[in-house]
């Protein structure tokens, strides 16, 4: 039997042509399923065809009279189907015309894609700012998730006060106080997905306060710019010495809001000396301004106790934030905000109107967490073993760079290598390394002042070590010296 045709082309008929038999297979699973659940399954099986592509714009289908029979359902339960998808825009009918395929539904993706960023198998990657996720607890993590779905009350899963779960903000002012020295009283501090919505709240709030600009550290981070830029505040470069910000341009600048990393500058790795947080302070009270620290890895110092934070001088004049992206996993999007008095009730309203508050499933387990001690041990497993990868690294680029300079404080996640000259210019070295399947980052990409002060010729490299295992890091930095 030859098909007819419809508009574009496309075949239609009864069910014996080729459109009618294609309708018949897709649906033949729909008029299988129990009595009751038919008419829901056939629906959504000529949903699914029209999204796939399966059945295309301006096919023609079957009569409800002939495709009931074909599939040996009911004539009505055709028809209710047929007149179901046509409201929703899925087909299309007039009277003696037939039912058609719309032409309003696009054919959906096959998969979703995933965006988040991978290293291929066979590259070194030395980018920093990834902790060695093979680390994370999946056996106390879960152990504590089990305790809490069985305690948590139920009245609990309703929206969460937005501050965070008062447990959790307990829980929190006390491993703050205790491991950083941070003056933190619970109902000042929020729970937050991270660093960066902590950034993105302050620097919206202060902006219905009227501040257009904010100073941030150069060498720095350079998803800051972006941040600021997304609250409507413009970012102003501040230039570092040996001790920390720089202060003559700090005033000269006319900002009153800068955001720091003191405990361990990010990149360049050093540590504020006690002379320049002083005068951090001193700035921001002489301005009435406000100083945003980044703790972002102030746990981790391998030669000594690392230094308290800043805002344990000042909190009024300091807001101070951190997460659990270096200890545990980024995944999790967990993250903590203190915040002065003057700018607390502002802050939570912010953090109410943009996402009525963290997830409470989350933040009951995370106190759990860290009540019972096991944030503590993992803390210690990630300083065991970050320290032995970052003496690895060390002892890489002294075996493979001979004369090579590791500069910073022994800490965190990524440590500063100063090349000789006779490995540059920096332009070539980065083009024969990348050639060699090694990812690196130059000082100089975070910023103009990560060019400053360097001599001729010499390569100043930014290495993440965290998440590779000692034998990777030999290997990456034999490969890299081979390379060049």
């Amino acid at each position: 039997m030859t098909p007819s045709t419809g508009p574009g082309g496309h075949p239609g008929g009864p069910p014996g042509s080729a459109a009618g038999s294609a309708a018949w297979e897709l649906l033949l699973p729909a008029a299988s399923a129990p009595a009751r659940a038919r008419g829901r399954a056939l629906q959504e099986a000529l949903r699914d065809a029209v999204r796939s592509g399966r059945l295309t714009p301006g096919t023609r289908l079957p009569s409800s009279r002939d495709l009931a029979a074909d599939l040996k359902v009911s004539r009505g339960l055709v028809t209710e189907a047929y007149e179901q998808l046509t409201a929703e825009g899925y087909l299309r009918s007039g009277r003696g015309a037939g039912t058609w395929v719309g032409d309003a539904v696009r054919a959906a993706r096959p998969r979703a894609r995933d965006l988040a960023p991978r290293s291929p198998a066979d590259r070194v990657d030395f980018v920093p700012g990834t902790p060695d996720l093979s680390l994370f607890p999946r056996s106390a993590w879960a152990a504590a998730q089990r305790s809490v779905l069985t305690e948590l009350p139920h009245e609990s899963l309703g929206y969460p006060d937005p501050r965070g779960l008062p447990r959790l903000r307990t829980a929190l002012a006390e491993l703050l106080a205790r491991r950083r020295g941070v003056v933190a009283d619970p109902e000042r501090i929020m729970v937050v997905s991270g660093v960066a919505q902590a950034t993105s709240l302050l620097a919206s709030v202060l902006h219905a306060r009227g501040t257009r600009t904010a100073g941030v550290e150069d060498p720095g981070s350079p998803q800051h710019h972006a941040l600021y830029a997304a609250a409507g505040l413009g970012t102003v470069p501040l230039s570092l010495d040996d001790e920390g910000l720089a202060t003559g341009p700090l005033y000269a600048s006319g900002v009153r809001l800068v955001v720091t990393t003191p405990a361990h500058q990010f990149p360049t790795g050093i540590a504020y000396s006690a002379r320049r947080r002083a005068e951090l302070l001193d700035w921001a009270r002489s301005v009435d301004g406000l100083v945003l620290e980044d703790d972002y890895d102030g746990d981790f110092r391998y030669d000594r106790a690392p230094v308290g934070a800043l805002q344990g001088l000042d909190p009024e004049r300091v807001a101070y934030t951190g997460s659990v992206s270096k200890s545990l996993a980024p995944g999790l999007r967990l993250g903590w905000l203190l915040v002065p008095d003057w700018l607390a009730d502002d802050v939570v309203e912010r953090k109410r109107t943009t996402d009525l508050g963290h997830p409470a499933l989350d933040q009951a387990l995370f106190a759990r967490f860290v009540e019972r001690g096991d944030y503590d041990r993992q803390l210690r497993v990630c300083q065991r073993a970050y320290r032995e990868r970052r003496d690895a690294l060390v002892a890489a680029l002294a075996e493979h760079f001979p004369g090579a300079r590791v500069t910073g404080i022994a800490a965190g996640l990524h440590a500063i290598a100063t090349l000789p000259g006779r490995h540059g210019p920096e332009e070539r070295f980065l083009a024969r390394v990348t050639e060699a399947g090694i990812a690196v980052r130059p000082l100089s990409a975070y910023g103009p002042g990560g060019a400053a002060g360097a001599r001729a010729q010499e390569v100043r490299l930014v290495l993440g070590y965290a998440h590779l295992s000692p034998g990777r890091i030999r290997a990456g930095v034999a490969r890299m010296a081979q390379a060049v």
